[in-house]
């Protein structure tokens, strides 16, 4: 089995290949090669149990995608994409990257016409206010962000694409990915993550948003475990509707800083400063809270088990074991 991953230098691109590359294999068939692809050079992991190619460019541009694809793998990962708040503030970016590189894939994988599995990683994003108590499966797809739009109209790329047999496509609606590791970026979710890993690495943290600010939550680990199900899930139990809703936690962040309080204590949550930031606010307020995803978890999916299990996640695939 020949496995791409587009975005493998991204946080989730990077943790997907360390398991595929541990594993040596993906729903049971064994990996004879994995490819990574990005604008920055990815990292072949540690301890790989197949061949792993390194690959970098720019995925819009002319011929990339087609570069990529003409090995003809079997499983595409598409994880490429810039981030809610860069896209909402550099218009023509976001379109370019989030919906102009996943077109170019998807053309040219009808043009070798092997018909892989692709998963894009989508978003929660997608929907828009007003919401319901809990969003269903039968909720309709209404962004109020452009980063929200471009993966809309992804999903609905992926799915005319898999109707005219040109691929096998699944697109995941992703909570919003806590605690994310390495340095704050320009999404306008990147405090969910900054109050939790901030802190634990003894480092002051910005809340932007209220306490009361309930949001969609799932681990890095929980999310490498939605892409390889996915990879491997009986597309049958899909049908024509090609776009999933992952479970997850819906979590105030009163409670996320409960749970961190619980399992690293008062010294470490003293760190968190409030500062309110009126462009977070207004995009926070627009996003969905809670959700009913019981077509995910019919099909296999599972969230986490709590936040307390998210915070210890971080602290043992990031931290060593250990609080800073």
């Amino acid at each position: 089995m020949k496995v791409l991953i587009i975005g493998g230098a991204g946080m989730i691109g990077r943790k997907l290949a360390e398991r595929l590359a541990r594993d040596g294999e993906l729903g049971g068939k064994a990996i004879s090669s994995l490819v990574l692809h990005d604008v920055v050079e990815a990292t072949v992991p540690a301890g790989a149990k197949v061949p792993v190619k390194i690959v970098t460019g720019d995925l819009p541009a002319a011929g990339e995608a087609e570069r990529l694809v003409a090995d003809r793998p079997d499983v595409i990962f598409h994880l490429a994409a810039i981030v809610s708040g860069e896209a909402e503030q550099d218009f023509d970016k976001g379109y370019r990257i989030n919906m102009d590189g996943t077109r170019a894939v998807l053309e040219a994988v009808r043009r070798t016409g092997h018909k892989p599995r692709l998963v894009f990683a989508s978003s929660i994003a997608v929907f828009g206010a007003p919401f319901p108590e809990a969003i269903g499966d039968e909720f309709l797809s209404t962004p109020l962000t452009s980063y929200g739009a471009q993966k809309a109209i992804s999903e609905l790329l992926v799915s005319d694409y898999t109707r005219k047999g040109f691929l096998d496509g699944v697109s995941l609606r992703l909570p919003t990915i806590c605690v994310r590791p390495g340095k704050p970026n320009k999404a306008a979710s990147g405090f969910f993550s900054n109050i939790i890993r901030e802190p634990l690495a003894g480092h002051e943290a910005v809340l932007p948003v209220a306490d009361s600010v309930m949001h969609w939550h799932a681990s890095p680990r929980a999310a490498v475990e939605f892409m390889r199900h996915a990879a491997s899930l009986d597309s049958a139990g899909l049908g024509p509707r090609r776009a999933l809703t992952m479970p997850g936690l819906d979590v105030t962040v009163a409670e996320q800083i409960a749970a961190l309080r619980r399992v690293a204590g008062d010294k470490v949550v003293a760190r968190i400063r409030r500062e309110p930031d009126p462009f977070i606010e207004e995009i926070v307020a627009g996003w969905p809270r809670r959700f009913a995803a019981n077509r995910a978890l019919d099909l296999g999916f599972r969230p986490d088990a709590g936040f307390e299990e998210i915070v210890r996640i971080h602290i043992e695939d990031e931290l060593g074991g250990h609080i800073g």
